[in-house]
Parts: C-alpha cells; structure tokens; sequence
C-alpha cells in the first residue's frame, strides 16, 4: 500500500495501519531528531513524539507534499523547539553550578576492550567540538546540514522540507559547511594555547 492509501485508510478508522507508516518512517525520524539532539535517549522519545503528533494530525495532511516530507516537517520542528528548550534549560543548570545552587553532574562511560583510554577521550572531545559547532549554527543552516548529512537527503528533498528553493538549500549547506570549518578550526586553535 502507498503511504496515500495507508493514510486514507487510517482517517476512515483503521488506526491499527498506522503502525505500518510508524515503521516505514521511523529510522528516518530517529536519525533527524539525533543530528539535532545527539543522544540517543532524546532521540528516542522526541522520535515517540513526532509520531503522536503526526498521528494526532493526520487528519490535516493535504497530501500536497509526501509523507515523508510531512513527517520530516514535524521532526525538525519538534527537533528545533527541543534543542531551544534545552538551551535555555542548560543555561540555567550552568548558572546554578556557577553560583552554587546545584551539584555538578558525574559523567561515566565504560571503554571499550580495543581503545585505549587516552583514544576515547580525544574521541569524545572532537564530538563534542563538533556538536557544540553544530548546535552554534543558525537554524536555517543547521536543518540543511543535519538532513543533508545525517539522513543523506537529496538538495531537492530537503528544498520541499524546508519549505524553499533547491539554490538556497544548497547555499545554506555551502555556509553550514564554512562555518563548521571554522568554528572548529577555532576551537582546535584554542585547544594549542
């Protein structure tokens, strides 16, 4: 069944097939939300979310555009609010610890058998570098970085998410990528003094 069909089928009452689109789209959702978040438990329920929302509105798809389109829409706002949300939530943890107000989170990880332990830290600060850069991106940059990059959209599949034209996508992957050049070569700088 097309995703037209499924849907058609869903609003005259057979709300079991939604499952079926759940499962057809939902690696796709994970990956946009996780290019946003970078955590897989964020990830995760954002992902939950999406769908609920998408479910709770179904109703209102035109079909103008694929689903898939729809469902990316949503992802990525849902994305956006979310890591608006938790900058703001961050800010306040992090004046809270400068101002005494809060314990300091721990953080552990177990290392893995075949890295050594030096390795695993140079690997989780060059993510973290690359994820504070993504995240200092204007959002318009950073939606066509992520659904470029981590879920390998075409130009013209991210145009129709984004709500414009192929040229500005492409033009806005050109300044992400410069930024991120920059930004991280800033920061590697830094690291040197």
């Amino acid at each position: 069944m097309t995703d037209r069909e499924i849907i058609f089928q869903i609003i005259q009452g057979d709300r079991n097939l939604f499952r079926t689109l759940v499962e057809r789209y939902q690696p796709l959702v994970f990956r946009t939300c996780m290019g946003f978040l970078h955590n897989k438990e964020d990830s995760d329920d954002l992902t939950q979310e999406v769908f609920i929302q998408a479910y709770q509105t179904l109703s209102g798809f035109k079909g103008d555009a694929a689903f898939s389109t729809w469902i990316y829409r949503i992802a990525v706002n849902a994305s956006l609010n979310k890591t608006r949300k938790s900058s703001k939530k961050l800010l306040v943890q992090r004046f809270e610890i400068v101002f005494g107000n809060s314990k300091k989170e721990e953080y552990s990880f177990s290392i893995p058998d075949n890295e050594s332990p030096e390795n695993i830290l140079i690997l989780k600060e060059h993510k973290e570098w690359v994820r504070n850069a993504l995240e200092s991106l204007p959002e318009n940059q950073r939606t066509a970085i992520v659904l470029s990059k981590y879920d390998d959209l075409s130009q013209k599949q991210i145009a129709e998410i984004m709500n414009t034209s192929e040229g500005a996508v492409e033009a806005l992957i050109q300044r992400a990528k410069a930024n991120l050049r920059e930004k991280l070569s800033a920061t590697q700088k830094k690291k040197k003094k």
